[in-house]
């Protein structure tokens, strides 16, 4: 049974914004009805959300998904190309609730205060966009040194059962709150905001049972690095990520966050739990009783199904999973802390450890922070400080605030920690690092999520580590990859040696969480009257002008991988193209420069979508091996455009350089809407036109 108006208010910020699991509730029904079999967690969520769940073709890998997702999020990186996407659609008014979040501008330099009033300066003209965009549109816009949007949407917007995409591709962090939160690039977003169904290709379903419960040094992270040895960085491509079993509720509710952050580096969709006791005291800590009061009572929803089947199983027991360490260049090349020394040394890997860094989206909850300062305080006991430099990045205000007020803050710092702003940071890149040169070779520890080469400091001689941030404390204290500090010991200012205790922190604080500094700003009522900042000198942002619709026939005699002077263009790529990035420039600037089609193997799923959006061709070959056949110099005309279909091949016309000729099979994954995208020029002009 469920009450005819199970809707409450989400939050002080958004008093019109409702828990609506009635809409939920009536979807599932008439999809379990319709498909007569168990349902996993996750398809009730997404199907729950479908436009049209009487009509809608459901099939697990195949067909596309029309959804009406709750709300949308933007970080200001990839706000600025959606907000001035929706200026050009034309509509007055955001018809979903949407927030902007400051997160990504902000460079690590020499401290939280400094670098965030440096940040405000330097990005004055894309602050006052946003910030007027915004306000005119009907978007709350959360202001620099708020904190990391993933931490702001778990705080205050992330429920059991919500459907949320966000401009980011580590928006399944929400996931931990046993919600289905999707990174997008930022036409998606304005497919929403525009009060347009969204299409998601139906994904399948990877099971991941845990039994046994976590305990000593192993955390949360240690489930993702575990699982992302198993996937690989691709293994997760088209499929949602779905935690079940009796191990689930040995983790908190933010370490279930931290496991469904970082399953955007195996290519999940997204990742997600079970509603539990977890992620109701949490609610209730962040102000949301009246949710989980409902959660509760419809907690039929929030869970799977008995005796739903999953596409793939994984089984982890938590009683034998080990600490973790992944790397370098690479999330998933998984190691047990305990032969990270060895593995290094036989493979010329740096030993010393120069700098660690805790924080970021993944890994800057309170619980994380407490057990990180646990093992520092330690350390401090015996007269120890960091060998390696040590950074700390709080992933929200609240957090900055009450890690301050429980001395948490002063534990780090006496341990030799600069406490960054509340923004991404060097786990973005944003870090001006300057104690090492570029191509030195030098080891880091992070608790952040990716790794790939160059990522963290631009120097593609850096090897990064990522792991929990108590191993990385242990390590910035250690000095060194060889230390496992379940077995090793350290040696005390006076001599001694001694043994780190397994870490302990707090789930939640015990006095409740302190808001600190009041960053948000709140949409007006009505903002048709307000003016969009945007300087007709400025260089960093300009009003979008419409792509070229399609001439009508083939694209002929397109060159490979070159640019200029009006010509157009094909790239041709390998394995998982586009992979980790939720950024439409990587769309639109080859799209500007001539940019018609890109033909690889495969494709990661944003990235994909974002070219389909832009009115650029991703097509993968028929034949993995034809790959072997392109060469830098040829020339490439794509036919069959004049009967794009869905499931229906294209082909490419080779032209060699010495005058020979072949054709290669291409398959796309267009369906007819998509198509019209393509033939409008962009899916912005197919929307323009529809009005």
């Amino acid at each position: 049974a469920y009450r005819a108006k199970a809707r409450v208010s989400m939050s002080r910020f958004e008093p019109g914004s409702f828990v609506n699991y009635e809409r939920l509730q009536s979807n599932v029904d008439v999809v379990r009805q319709r498909l007569n079999r168990p349902l996993t967690l996750s398809e009730k969520i997404v199907y729950g959300h479908l436009d049209d769940p009487h009509r809608q073709e459901i099939e697990r890998g195949r067909t596309y998904l029309r959804l009406r997702p709750d709300r949308v999020a933007m970080q200001d990186a990839t706000a600025q190309m959606a907000m001035l996407q929706f200026i050009s659609s034309g509509l007055p008014k955001v018809a979903v609730p949407s927030t902007i979040h400051c997160d990504h501008l902000i460079e690590a330099q020499t401290g939280g205060v400094q670098d965030l009033a440096k940040a405000k300066e330097v990005n004055c003209e894309v602050y006052d966009f946003l910030s007027s965009a915004g306000a005119k549109y009907g978007v709350g816009f959360w202001k620099p040194g708020s904190g990391i949007i993933h931490q702001i949407i778990l705080e205050n917007y992330a429920y059991p059962g919500v459907m949320l995409i966000g401009t980011d591709s580590h928006t399944p962090n929400g996931g931990g709150l046993g919600s289905i939160c999707i990174g997008v690039g930022g036409a998606d977003a304005v497919d929403v905001m525009a009060g347009i169904a969204w299409e998601l290709k139906c994904p399948k379903v990877i099971g991941v049972k845990l039994t046994g419960a976590l305990s000593g040094w192993t955390s949360p992270k240690d489930v993702i690095l575990k699982v992302a040895g198993i996937l690989t960085v691709k293994g997760g491509t088209g499929a949602i990520v779905e935690y079940h079993g009796p191990g689930v509720d040995s983790i908190s509710c933010t370490g279930m966050a931290t496991i469904c952050n970082m399953g955007a580096e195996i290519g999940a969709t997204t990742s997600v739990f079970p509603y539990n006791h977890r992620m109701k005291t949490y609610l209730e800590k962040t102000g949301r009783e009246q949710i989980a009061a409902q959660a509760d009572e419809f907690s039929h929803l929030l869970v799977p199904d008995d005796g739903c089947e999953y596409d793939q199983l994984i089984e982890l027991n938590l009683d034998e999973l080990k600490p973790h360490i992944n790397g370098p260049f690479t999330p998933d090349l998984a190691h047990p802390v305990s032969e990270i020394g060895a593995v290094a040394e036989k493979n010329g890997w740096p030993l010393e450890v120069k700098v660690g860094l805790i924080g970021s989206c993944t890994n800057s909850s309170y619980e994380d922070m407490g057990r990180a300062a646990s093992v520092a305080k330690q350390a401090l006991d015996k007269g120890l400080t960091c060998k390696a430099q040590f950074t700390v990045t709080p992933g929200s205000e609240q957090i900055r605030a009450t890690i301050e007020r429980d001395g948490y803050s002063k534990i780090l710092g006496d341990v030799g920690g600069v406490v960054l702003a509340n923004a991404c940071g060097p786990c973005i890149g944003q870090w001006d690092r300057q104690d090492v040169k570029k191509g030195e070779k030098n080891t880091i520890v992070t608790s952040f999520n990716r790794n790939f080469t160059a990522r963290n400091d631009a120097n593609p001689a850096t090897h990064a580590f990522v792991t929990s941030p108590e191993i990385v404390t242990a390590m910035a204290i250690a000095g060194t990859l060889n230390f496992n500090p379940e077995t090793d010991y350290l040696t005390a200012a006076n001599g001694e040696k001694f043994q780190l205790d397994a870490p302990y922190g707090d789930e939640l604080p015990a006095k409740d969480f302190d808001p600190g500094q009041d960053t948000y700003q709140h949409p007006p009522p009505d903002g048709s009257s307000l003016r969009v900042h945007v300087s007709p000198e400025s260089d960093r942002l300009q009003l979008l002008e419409p792509f070229d619709k399609w001439s009508g026939g083939d694209l002929e005699d397109l060159k490979v991988l070159i640019k200029a002077n009006g010509v157009s263009w094909v790239v041709v790529g390998d394995d998982n193209y586009g992979e980790g990035s939720s950024r439409e420039h990587a769309a639109l600037e080859p799209r500007h420069l001539g940019g018609r089609a890109i033909i690889v193997k495969s494709f990661a799923r944003i990235h994909e979508t974002n070219l389909k959006k832009q009115g650029v061709l991703p097509l993968t070959f028929s034949d993995p091996s034809d790959y072997d056949r392109i060469r830098p110099d040829d020339h490439i005309s794509i036919r069959g455009l004049k009967t794009f279909a869905p499931g229906k091949p294209l082909t490419a016309a080779v032209k060699h350089s010495d005058g020979s000729e072949e054709t290669v099979k291409l398959n796309h994954s267009f369906n007819q809407t998509q198509i019209e995208w393509f033939q409008a020029g962009s899916a912005l002009n197919r929307m323009k036109a529809l009005q």
